[in-house]
């Protein structure tokens, strides 16, 4: 009995999670954002229209309805005042998604990254997202993502600041075998780093 309330209950959370979100939206829409930044939801994958390259959805890279392609630059769908990084993070944003798409492709082999940074008023913040899914078994159905949100506060006399490093990584994994039937399995593990540094 234990262990059917325990598959209900991953069943529920990673296979249901986006239609309770929904859900909850529509009963409460004055709370929506405050709703979709703290609930964990497994990223979601887009294809840039412009250059056909995939990157992640989340709540980091979304105004309004739209999200914004870290590829391109631009909002799906069109969104003329949407939130944009200045022109130094904005470069330094498209230098970090050239340095994780090698990085995630040496070693995940596959798989869909993106990186998006913010303005902060002392500093800058930003988010790695890294999505890969399993290799599409009949049988074994898997999906890890993880999720790295770094905050810099810089300090007042210019040579140090202050680094917030929160990572999430979410795993799911469904089998279903003739013998042991049908089983889902799924959690998440969050850990926050802070310290100050050069």
């Amino acid at each position: 009995m234990e262990n059917k309330i325990r598959n209900t209950l991953n069943e529920i959370y990673f296979g249901k999670t986006k239609d309770i979100v929904n859900g909850l939206r529509n009963l409460a829409p004055e709370l929506c954002e405050e709703l979709l930044s703290s609930v964990d939801q497994p990223l979601k994958i887009a294809r840039d229209k412009e250059n056909n390259k995939e990157y992640l959805i989340c709540d980091y890279n979304r105004d309004a309805d739209s999200y914004r392609s870290p590829w391109t630059n631009t909002y799906d769908p069109p969104l003329e005042d949407g939130q944009m990084p200045s022109e130094r993070l904005r470069k330094l944003e498209i230098e970090a998604n050239y340095a994780f798409d090698q990085y995630r492709d040496m070693y995940y082999e596959g798989g869909v990254s993106s990186v998006y940074l913010w303005d902060l008023e002392h500093g800058f913040a930003g988010v790695i997202l890294i999505k890969k899914a399993g290799d599409g078994s009949k049988t074994i159905r898997g999906c890890w993502d993880s999720i790295h949100v770094v905050e810099v506060q810089e300090k007042s006399t210019g040579r140090t600041a202050h680094y917030k490093l929160t990572s999430t990584a979410m795993l799911w994994l469904q089998t279903n075998k003739s013998g042991s039937g049908t089983m889902n399995l799924g959690g998440s593990l969050t850990r926050q780093l802070e310290q100050d540094a050069a």
